[in-house]
């Protein structure tokens, strides 16, 4: 028995038709709201939890190496803020668009790396080995990650910070965004488009 609200036909046909605009609707905002998500997120780019931190990208040593800017604890009164080696990673992707472009893309990933330095033999921490006196590199000891989302950062000049721990592996799997004042507010004042790029230039202009 056809229910009495859909007796009219031509009643019947209006309400559907208003289902079917209303449903067009939702798919339309939500295929714009994908295309806006996907330009920001390359296949090659972070990923997220559905609470929004980032997941610790896998197989990071085999991305391009940017440089290892080095601040030993024993050239910082035994506390350097970042210790000691910084090992620099990039994707091969947003490296690649770098050179083309001068611009890093959205969804660059930076990481950071610490390594410590092997213990030193004179006062200001250095070691002598079969190369010479200097500085060499021992166990891992945390991970720092930026990441270009233009639409996701907008407070912070398009880029989040991130921090999976200061300490030996293994690692957090996942991290939330620092507040402001923590990381971004430093490269807001002090880098260059929010990277560093002066102490990665010998590789990032290698010709």
């Amino acid at each position: 028995m056809i229910s009495k609200r859909f007796a009219t036909p031509g009643l019947a046909a209006v309400i559907s038709l208003t289902g079917i605009l209303s449903l067009l609707g939702v798919l339309t905002v939500a295929g714009i709201l994908q295309a806006v998500h996907a330009q920001n997120s390359p296949s090659w780019g972070p990923q997220w939890t559905a609470q929004g931190e980032l997941i610790l990208p896998q197989d990071y040593h085999l991305w391009v190496f940017l440089g290892s800017p080095l601040t030993p604890h024993a050239l910082n009164g035994g506390q350097a803020p970042f210790p000691e080696y910084h090992n620099v990673y990039v994707q091969p992707e947003a490296f690649k668009a770098y050179r083309e472009t001068g611009v890093w893309p959205e969804g660059t990933i930076m990481l950071k790396e610490l390594q410590l330095t092997r213990p030193g033999t004179y006062p200001d921490g250095s070691s002598i080995e079969v190369s010479g006196r200097g500085f060499f590199p021992a166990a891992r000891n945390g991970i720092d990650i930026s990441v270009k989302n233009s639409e996701r950062f907008k407070d912070t000049d398009g880029w989040g910070f991130f921090n999976f721990g200061h300490h030996a592996p293994p690692y957090a799997k996942t991290a939330a965004a620092q507040p402001k004042q923590a990381c971004a507010g430093c490269h807001m004042a002090n880098a260059t488009n929010m990277v560093f790029s002066k102490f990665y230039a010998p590789i990032l202009d290698a010709k």
